[in-house]
């Protein structure tokens, strides 16, 4: 699970920093006192928002997945018991 919401996160932040890319070209001139100004800031600040990004995937991730383990060993039961039309190929 942390594996996917890991490549979740950087599908993502991939996504979000080509569109900003492609938004943002009226700053390229000016690219050099932009890095020189701000470099460190952002250097400090992304692995936060990677870190915060992560954490919320996560976290969605298991709000989804909650109540799976239930629904499943019901209809595992149900499967057994013969209560379904669904048939169990083993």
């Amino acid at each position: 699970m942390v594996a996917n919401s890991l490549f979740l996160t950087i599908a993502i932040l991939m996504a979000l920093g080509f569109w900003l890319l492609g938004e943002l070209k009226f700053f390229i001139p000016y690219k050099t006192v932009l890095f020189h100004e701000y470099g460190t800031r952002f250097w400090f600040t992304s692995p936060h928002c990677s870190q915060s990004l992560c954490s919320g995937v996560r976290s969605q991730s298991q709000v989804f997945l909650k109540d799976t383990g239930r629904k499943l060993s019901h209809l595992d039961k149900q499967l057994h018991v013969g209560q379904t039309e669904v048939r169990a190929h083993l």
